[in-house]
């Protein structure tokens, strides 16, 4: 029992030190167990082992570079609130120092404030410590771990809010109008650029040399004036300066003290007295040097040219004047004199042609008069154009009937054309329509028929009429009629129409009854001569009005047919007595027995009519008034490109807009112009047509309304094209565009006539391909238009129909 009770405590002294002796032997011994019996376990246990190891240690390291970034941001809150516990301690402190100011202090608030002083000094010293310590590189993997946060916030879309969004749309708008304000910017300055180098380039030299000199003078009398004035400045100040220094230097002049100055004044003040100035010598034998006068072309370097030259002459002309005799001075005046006379005489010479009588003008005159009446002549021995009525020799009653007719000044072609056609010559006038062109022709023929007696005229009536004038149309030969009888019944002459659509008996009845004069269109004066109502045997004046358009409607063979019926004994002889005047005027006064005149008028010359010309005419006088064949000046035209459905539509537009009457609408079509009137009238708008499909009494009813005031539109073919003269028509509305250009200028001739301005608008669709380059040219002509960009940039309109375009070849280097 004892020995158990032995064992018992030695178990119980040896404790837990024994106990763990002996557990760390059987491991051990487990060990060496497992290592004998199976290597291939052991190596196994290793490799678990490791994998533990190495995973607890990266745990490790997660959880101490979390507990680091943690007490990273404690750090900075303790820093930050240390910040403000420094600064409400700092606050406290400026108020501890002021309440100790106005207290006295005691010795322990003394030893506080020194141990406050001391604590405060190891806090800062400790977070000075503890900043360096915090100084530290942040790790690669933190590094990392920051960049990929950051890709990640920008990876993820961000969504603005309105107000963000409107800004940024405001900011984007700011910015085009600014990129487009600039890009004006610069294209109006190139362009202002471009029309700069464009006017400089087309001014005349002789402009722009007479402008630069002119320029040259002001600038030159400008210096002049200035520089005068300038010396006389200097003068007086230079003559003040003068007097004040004699009054200082003999009547004792009130000098200014001079400011002395101390040594210790730190300014430097530099003052000196105006008096004690030497640089400038008021001596007049200093001042006034001697000029150098270089002989030849010499000049000072470093002065001005100009002010060289003149001190020059001016010092040449004093020496002259000096040098020169009494007797050189009274030629030197005489021969100014002279020259003051010859320069008087050209002044009077060189007046104005309207400035001067009929007996003072010099073939430069009238040069001057015919530029600017717009008169171009061409065959030889033209004479001289009419200045006026009065100055003219015509015959008192032929004045007197121009007089009542209301024509105070004659218009360019009648300036031109009366005084050739008194000399019985052929002549060719082209002119624009509404020119004068009735008159023109007319007067040379009421002057030759008043010269007849009247004894002769009544017994050789049955003979035929003296003067045959033809139209194209039935409305213009009315028009020559209305305006023949204006002239010829003051005068006893007769006149007679000969027309389609009246009747034939009626006509040849009054043809019977004798006339002077027969107006006629070629259909109806072909079926008269041949049913013998009429015969031209004492025919010598032949007038061909609007010759290109009847020879385009197809009668040139009739007008040649015409002119076989006229005897062939009176014509002129194709020689230079044709051009004659002398013999030619003898021939014009001799009587009855005169040469056949010929004369034509036209708006254009094509090759058939100038194929006619040579074939009746003789030797003509030709008369260009303005530019032949060209629109008016004074008509705007306006082009508008659209499809034939469009066309209705546009041209309602138009009207609705406003308009003053009259107007005429061009239609091509017989049909589609009755369609449109009656559709105008069903709009409410007073509409009147006028074709050839409509009797004679129709067309005439039609047109004296459209005079009379009483219809406003006039809806018309190409038969209103040509001639018609209907006062203050406002506005011309191709609705159908014309086949050719020539029927399109005489049709926008219908308004801007006599003066006044006019607008011509155009409907074109694809069909009128034909015509758009012929149009773009008219257009471009034209002063007061402007070729709209769909015209000018379409295809059909870069190059006449017809023409063959050959393409460029690429330039090619050919190796030989």
């Amino acid at each position: 029992m004892a020995g158990d009770s032995s064992d018992k405590k030695e178990g119980e002294s040896s404790g837990p030190k024994d106990r763990e002796k002996k557990r760390s032997r059987s491991r051990s011994r487990e060990r060496d167990r497992d290592r004998k019996a199976s290597p291939a376990k052991e190596r196994k246990r290793h490799r678990s082992r490791d994998r533990k190891r190495s995973r607890s240690r990266s745990k490790s390291a997660d959880r101490e570079r979390r507990q680091k970034d943690k007490e990273r941001d404690k750090d900075r809150e303790r820093d930050k609130d240390r910040d403000r516990s420094r600064k409400d301690r700092d606050k406290d402190g400026h108020r501890r120092d002021k309440d100790r100011r106005r207290s006295s202090m005691s010795p322990k608030s003394r030893d506080n404030r020194l141990k406050r002083d001391k604590d405060l000094k190891k806090e800062e010293e400790e977070e000075e410590k503890k900043k360096k310590e915090k100084a530290q590189p942040l790790s690669l993997e933190e590094l990392l771990a920051k960049k990929k946060a950051e890709e990640e916030a920008e990876a993820k879309p961000k969504f603005l809010s309105r107000a963000e969004r409107e800004a940024e749309a405001l900011r984007r708008r700011e910015l085009e109008v600014e990129e487009r304000r600039r890009i004006i910017d610069d294209e109006r300055r190139k362009r202002r650029v471009f029309q700069d180098i464009g006017r400089k380039m087309l001014e005349d030299p002789q402009e722009r040399e007479r402008r630069e000199r002119r320029e040259r003078m002001e600038r030159e009398n400008n210096g002049t004036e200035e520089d005068d004035g300038r010396q006389k400045i200097r003068e007086e100040k230079d003559k003040g300066k003068e007097l004040q220094a004699i009054k200082e230097r003999y009547l004792g002049g009130i000098k200014k003290r001079r400011r002395t100055r101390h040594l210790n004044d730190r300014k430097f003040v530099f003052e000196w007295d105006a008096s004690e100035d030497t640089s400038i010598d008021y001596n007049p034998l200093y001042k006034e040097r001697h000029q150098v006068q270089l002989y030849g072309r010499g000049f000072i370097a470093g002065i001005d040219l100009k002010q060289q030259k003149r001190e020059q002459s001016r010092f040449y002309g004093d020496l002259m004047e000096k040098r020169r005799t009494l007797e050189e001075k009274e030629q030197e005046e005489l021969r100014l004199k002279k020259l003051r006379k010859k320069e008087a005489k050209q002044r009077w010479d060189d007046r104005h042609w309207s400035q001067k009588k009929l007996e003072e003008m010099t073939d430069r005159d009238w040069r001057i008069f015919r530029e600017d009446y717009s008169i171009t002549t061409k065959g030889g021995k033209i004479p001289n154009p009419i200045r006026n009525w009065k100055e003219y020799d015509l015959p008192p009653h032929i004045l007197e009937v121009i007089d009542k007719c209301g024509y105070k000044e004659p218009t360019p072609i009648q300036r031109q054309a009366i005084p050739i056609g008194l000399q019985n010559r052929d002549i060719i006038g082209v002119a624009e329509t509404g020119s004068g062109k009735t008159a023109a022709f007319l007067i040379p023929l009421l002057v030759w028929i008043t010269t007849l007696p009247k004894i002769d005229r009544i017994e050789d009536s049955d003979q035929g009429p003296y003067a045959v004038i033809l139209a194209p149309t039935r409305e213009l030969a009315q028009q020559i009629e209305e305006e023949t009888i204006k002239f010829g019944k003051p005068l006893g002459i007769r006149t007679v129409a000969v027309i389609g659509g009246i009747s034939r008996e009626d006509q040849g009845f009054r043809l019977r009854m004798g006339c002077e004069i027969v107006i006629a269109t070629p259909g109806r004066l072909i079926d008269v001569l041949e049913n013998r109502y009429l015969v031209l045997s004492r025919c010598t004046y032949v007038v061909l009005d609007e010759a290109d358009r009847m020879i385009d409607m197809g009668f040139e063979p009739d007008v040649q047919k015409i002119l076989e019926y006229i005897p062939v004994t009176n014509q002129k002889p194709d020689t230079d007595e044709a051009e004659d005047p002398e013999k030619m005027m003898m021939n014009f006064e001799s009587g009855k027995h005169k040469y056949r005149q010929t004369v034509m008028f036209t708006a254009t010359m094509p090759p058939a009519v100038e194929r006619l010309a040579r074939s009746y005419l003789r030797r003509p006088a030709v008369v260009y008034i303005g530019s032949a064949g060209k629109p008016h000046e004074r008509v705007e035209q306006k082009v508008l490109l659209m499809s034939e459905g469009e066309k209705r539509k546009k041209l309602l537009e138009v009207l609705s807009r406003g308009f003053d009457p009259p107007i005429i609408i061009f239609v091509n079509q017989k049909k589609g112009c009755d369609v449109l009137a009656k559709s105008l009238e069903k709009m409410g708008y007073n509409a009147c047509t006028l074709h050839g499909g409509k009797g004679q009494e129709q067309r005439e009813f039609a047109l004296s309304n459209l005079k009379a005031g009483a219809k406003d539109i006039l809806v018309a073919t190409d038969v209103a094209g040509r001639g018609i003269d209907i006062h203050d028509v406002s506005m011309v509305v191709n609705y159908d565009m014309a086949k050719n250009i020539e029927d399109y200028i005489h049709r926008i001739g219908r308004t801007g006539r006599a003066g006044k301005s006019g607008i011509a608008m155009t409907f074109l669709t694809k069909e009128d391909a034909t015509v758009f380059y012929d149009l773009k040219q008219a257009i471009l002509e034209s002063p007061v238009s402007t070729c709209p960009p769909e015209l000018a940039n379409h295809p059909d309109a870069q190059h006449k129909p017809g023409t063959i375009l050959t393409k460029k070849r690429r330039e090619e280097t050919i190796f030989a």
